[in-house]
């Protein structure tokens, strides 16, 4: 059998994506040479983008596997390098398609990227795990989804994914958003924090900083949805969000209880002035299932903070608006919802046929599969004369 050409092997090398950029890496300049020999042994050189890239072993796997594959291999050796300053600025130059640093690509008008920001009132109604739910539920439905953690304060969606020790990849001033076995990629201040334990303690001028490095240093590459796990309240980071991302939908979490639906509504209200739309209303911890009834096949609800409290939330904004803002869905209280944040293994992946599951996976599907909102949008048409 002859010899492996190199245009084969390098055919091969464009079938591997860089595991943070997802791209190829023939197309990021990373294979910086390929070496045959007569016996069909490959050699193949990889640069990294720098020498702690957590990815490597993946990397090389992925090489490996590739070359190996192609007709009269007969061995395959990666070796790995890392870019100097000028390859990483060309990287950085690719990445960015030429455009000024800086620049938030989901806020231009032409981004067909759904932005959808995960509200709530007060704190401990659960809109985290509705985030980390909702997002993985919509990639394992085949979207490119991202995450942003902008609850500067109380960030926890890196654990709820299973990547709290993870730190993004920097090739000069971009950032690699961290990917994640559950599907969605994902950045948050607590991956950005020399140290895990370290308290964030900013104020507004730094929060608008923090969130604007996270949607603009940060390449997402082309993504089907965005999510962002917003502080509770409506703060700094809501109005920051308001005037950097005001095509952002916006979805209010809230549980039954009268309390929480009425610090709800000042969220939904908050996106309002800040121009934004408020897309629907999830009511988390809705009712616990009996776990003894169900034994012996009975249903019976047991309404641990009360009930109606979502309703009530969508009512009042749809009045207040002047147009639907639907209540999406009910979550049931199940302690594998909480255990599935706690192991970085969310409830629609670990178990997708829990009742909440179901219903996450649901509104996941019903927001996924909303049409592109066009309010605010350019359209870039120019009259042709006069009426």
């Amino acid at each position: 059998m002859s010899s492996p050409t190199t245009e084969q092997v390098t055919a091969a090398l464009a079938k591997v994506d860089d595991p943070e950029i997802r791209r190829p890496i023939t197309e990021l300049g990373m294979v910086d040479d390929v070496v045959i020999d007569p016996s069909g042994a490959v050699v193949v050189r990889i640069l990294l983008t720098v020498s702690g890239c957590p990815m490597r072993d993946r990397l090389t796997k992925d090489v490996t596997a590739a070359v190996a594959a192609v007709p009269g291999v007969t061995g395959v050796r990666v070796d790995m390098g890392v870019m100097n300053e000028e390859q990483r600025s060309a990287l950085q130059a690719t990445l960015r398609g030429g455009q000024a640093a800086r620049e938030i690509p989901f806020a231009k008008p032409g981004s067909l990227t759904k932005v959808f920001a995960i509200a709530s009132g007060k704190g401990g109604v659960g809109k985290s795990s509705v985030t980390v739910n909702l997002g993985v539920a919509m990639a394992r439905s085949g979207l490119k989804v991202g995450i942003v953690d902008a609850d500067i304060y109380g960030h926890s969606v890196p654990a709820m994914l299973g990547v709290a020790d993870s730190r993004p990849t920097q090739v000069e001033d971009t950032i690699m958003p961290v990917p994640t076995s559950e599907g969605p990629s994902v950045i948050s201040i607590g991956m950005l924090k020399p140290r895990r334990d370290q308290v964030v303690a900013w104020r507004g001028p730094m929060l608008d900083r923090a969130l604007v490095q996270m949607l603009s240093d940060v390449f997402w590459g082309d993504l089907d949805v965005l999510l962002l796990d917003l502080p509770p309240g409506t703060g700094d980071v809501a109005i920051s969000l308001g005037q950097h991302l005001p095509n952002a939908e916006v979805v209010v979490v809230t549980t039954p209880q009268e309390a929480a639906a009425e610090v709800a509504e000042r969220a939904g209200t908050m996106a309002s002035m800040m121009h934004q739309r408020v897309v629907g209303v999830v009511e988390n911890m809705s009712f616990l299932a009996c776990p003894h009834c169900a034994a012996e096949g009975k249903e019976h609800r047991l309404d641990v903070f009360g009930s109606g409290g979502g309703g009530r939330v969508a009512q009042t904004l749809s009045q207040r608006f002047g147009y639907d803002v639907p209540l999406l869905g009910e979550v049931a209280l199940d302690t594998r919802l909480r255990e599935g944040g706690d192991s970085g293994r969310p409830i629609v992946s670990a178990d997708p046929s829990a009742p909440a599951a179901v219903t996450l996976s649901a509104i996941a599907e019903r927001l996924g599969g909303r049409s592109r909102n066009l309010a605010g949008m350019q359209l870039g048409l120019t009259p042709a004369g006069k009426f």
